[in-house]
């Protein structure tokens, strides 16, 4: 027997509510996914995994090394010219007084990325692909 009293009202409009309350959260995490993946997300050549501003691109025969800054950090990648088999791969940063931080290995098309804490501090970067390779010194000081 179905119950027709206040109570078999209440229950349906309590089910709305919480579908109208879930709609706008989901509208809310749809949007807060396009803001933060942005619209090139999906293309080829994806924006860069390291925080800060470019600060140096440096060519090279089979790549480029590429240098980011923040106000504390440092933060560098390989990037091969053309994307292809896993091959040889190595890229370095150094900031002056502390070690080397190193990512080798065998990658098919970026080595790094590979950050330090620069602040007050100039840094060396060094990359290497297929053989050819690309350093720059002693920088952002």
């Amino acid at each position: 027997m179905s119950e027709t009293g206040p109570g078999a009202v209440s229950g349906a409009v309590r089910g709305n509510r919480r579908r109208l309350a879930a709609y706008p959260l989901a509208l809310l995490l749809a949007a807060g996914s396009l803001v933060l993946a942005g619209p090139g997300a999906g293309a080829a050549d994806a924006a860069s995994v390291c925080q800060g501003r470019p600060t140096r691109t440096i060519g090279f025969a089979t790549g480029s090394l590429r240098l980011y800054r923040t106000r504390s950090y440092a933060c560098v990648l390989a990037v091969a010219k053309r994307a292809g088999a896993a091959r040889p791969m190595s890229v370095s940063l150094q900031p002056r007084g502390g070690r080397a931080v190193v990512d080798a290995g065998r990658f098919t098309r970026q080595a790094g990325p590979v950050t330090v804490h620069a602040l007050h501090r100039c840094v060396r970067a060094t990359a290497s692909l297929d053989g050819r390779s690309a350093a720059t010194g002693w920088i952002l000081c």
